[in-house]
């Protein structure tokens, strides 16, 4: 594996670059299958004409949780930049898990999901910090 310098990396950095993309890899699967989790409840409506599945609750800050366990991961400069291609990826589901949250949480009155809110807004805070730290170590 040869990298964007054309410089071969050592053994310990391609092992990191695997593991980055396993990791990479399995937040997509998660956020894939929330998103399959948020659709459930309204689709048992359509299909039974009740609610078989009930609307996600406590395992909305779970799922939260795994794009900020990547930023924490992934935090160090050159860590952070390998991941500019995901960025955008982590950025919007924290939004829409975040809008989801709020929206949940003030409107039915479901307190677990005011933890997810505060997840996504601290994961928000963390893009927004290394994002702003890899533009001022730039210039």
């Amino acid at each position: 594996m040869i990298s964007d310098n054309g410089v071969e990396p050592d053994g310990q950095s391609a092992v990191r670059q695997r593991r980055m993309a396993w990791q990479v890899g399995v937040f997509k699967c998660v956020f894939l299958l929330s998103m399959l989790r948020m659709f459930a409840a309204p689709a048992t409506k359509d299909f039974f004409d009740r609610y078989v599945v009930s609307w996600p609750t406590w395992e909305w800050p779970l799922y939260a949780l795994v794009p900020i366990a990547l930023i924490y991961l992934y935090r160090r400069p050159g860590d952070w930049d390998a991941l500019r291609g995901e960025r955008g990826l982590i950025k919007w589901a924290l939004l829409l898990y975040l809008f989801y949250a709020l929206l949940f949480a003030v409107g039915a009155a479901v307190w677990i999901l005011w933890a997810a809110v505060v997840i996504c807004v601290s994961g928000l805070i963390g893009i927004w910090y290394l994002n702003r730290k890899e533009r001022l170590r730039a210039a």
